[in-house]
């Protein structure tokens, strides 16, 4: 099980899109998909590729400096890597969302980088993670 924070109402943009597009589309993560990037895009998935833009994969934020929301093409994620770390509180596992997402797991572990690197903060147990399909496998398998 993975702890996620989304920054839209998930279930609804699943619905809104799901309904637009004709086929299902659910929510995967929110992360960085450039490498080093601080905004992080909430990313979703449609078994199809996209009619028009050919793409399964696609990411909504919204830009810092003028509130807009955009989209954009996110397959990149399936490239990517998340380190994560376990909490025993909720028995979840937890990433950083990017770059400076400095994120706290059970007050004694924290979990730094995003996609860029890796600091862990305390000794917690650690796994990697990769995206496919749609949904967090384990890297190792």
């Amino acid at each position: 099980m993975i702890h996620h924070e989304p920054m839209f109402d998930a279930k609804k943009i699943e619905q809104i899109y799901s309904e637009k597009d004709g086929v299902p589309v659910k929510y995967v993560c929110t992360s960085a998909i450039v490498q080093g990037s601080e905004q992080a895009v909430d990313v979703f998935y449609r078994e199809t590729p996209h009619p028009e833009f050919g793409n399964r994969y696609f990411g909504l934020y919204v830009e810092t400096y003028t509130g807009r929301t955009y989209i954009t093409n996110a397959d990149k994620i399936e490239d990517l890597t998340f380190c994560m770390i376990y909490s025993k509180v909720n028995e979840q596992w937890h990433y950083s969302q990017h770059r400076h997402d400095y994120h706290v797991v059970d007050e004694d572990y924290a979990i730094d980088g995003g996609r860029a690197y890796t600091k862990l903060v305390g000794h917690p147990k650690v796994k990697s993670f990769v995206v496919r399909n749609g949904v967090f496998v384990d890297a190792e398998d």
